[in-house]
């Protein structure tokens, strides 16, 4: 018998990725879906047929329970919530909702419904804030400095007590930041690189950044989902951080962008001080020494 995988967010860059990764390894996979989101699949078009979609959301745990019951996953995979920092400092009640609440529903769901199931909740490295160490590891304090660190927070530890409390095997995965062609152009990886096609293609003039020195630990985001992948595979269940382990500079990522579409970015980029993040005194960085040592 084929194992059978349930996906939370499956519309999303992470979940589009993991449930290509599961098909191949010859998984059923299923994936929880919210109405609202029946719109925004354009990134699972292609697996229309190929994977079975359940409706649900997080914050209807009776939806949850349904889901689980339905599908009896030995792997459930939670990579919903609301993941944009901005918009959590506008919807932080939302993002609480979502993005914390919710995995404490989706838990309470997996004990009550089929425990056996193990489960990886994503976690993120905005649970560091202002990290007093870098690069940060496993048992970096951490200090959240936004409405969705927060969150994140307490569903990372939510997820550590009940694998204490209930012993289900619950592993997070301390996820930096990641791209692909399936990022959400929001975000400023895919901002810079959507920009440089656009000012390329004649359909823009100008690209607004913000601190071009600031410095990312960037990673692909298929690497990542075949890490959350391999942390369920594992004997016992455990927290891992899921990074590069090295960082680079927006200033870097402008410059191969634009040398992409053979253009002087100097040219087309300004500095709109909007942008700026609060200054970051510790940088940001994941130690990856406990992931290539497990």
């Amino acid at each position: 018998m084929p194992k059978k995988a349930l996906i939370t967010g499956l519309t999303g860059q992470d979940g589009s990725y993991l449930a290509e990764l599961l098909l191949l390894k010859g998984y059923e996979v299923f994936g929880l879906v919210r109405r609202s989101s029946s719109g925004n699949a354009d990134r699972i078009r292609h697996l229309a047929g190929e994977v079975k979609v359940l409706s649900g959301d997080l914050l209807d745990q009776c939806s949850l329970m349904d889901a689980i019951m339905q599908s009896e996953p030995d792997e459930i995979y939670n990579l919903a919530s609301q993941s944009y920092v901005p918009l959590s400092w506008t919807q932080p009640s939302l993002t609480a909702e979502y993005t914390a609440l919710g995995v404490s529903r989706l838990l309470e769901s997996i004990r009550r419904c089929y425990p056996s199931s193990r489960f990886y909740q994503a976690s993120s490295s905005e649970v560091f804030g202002q990290p007093d160490e870098s690069p940060q590891t496993e048992r970096t304090a951490f200090r959240p400095r936004n409405p969705y660190g927060v969150a994140k927070a307490y569903a990372h530890w939510m997820t550590v007590n009940y694998r204490q409390q209930y012993g289900l095997y619950a592993c997070c995965g301390i996820t930096y930041t990641h791209e692909s062609p399936r990022r959400g152009t929001e975000f400023v990886f895919r901002k810079i690189t959507r920009g440089a096609a656009m000012i390329k293609l004649g359909l823009a003039e100008d690209l607004k950044l913000g601190n071009l020195d600031a410095r990312r630990d960037w990673c692909y985001a298929k690497d990542a989902v075949n890490a959350m992948w391999l942390m369920l595979q594992q004997e016992q269940s455990d927290d891992y951080i899921i990074a590069s382990g090295e960082t680079h500079s927006v200033r870097e990522l402008v410059e191969c962008a634009f040398n992409a579409v053979k253009l002087n970015w100097q040219d087309h980029v300004s500095i709109d001080p909007s942008f700026y993040r609060p200054d970051e005194a510790v940088q940001l960085i994941g130690s990856i020494d406990k992931f290539t040592s497990s």
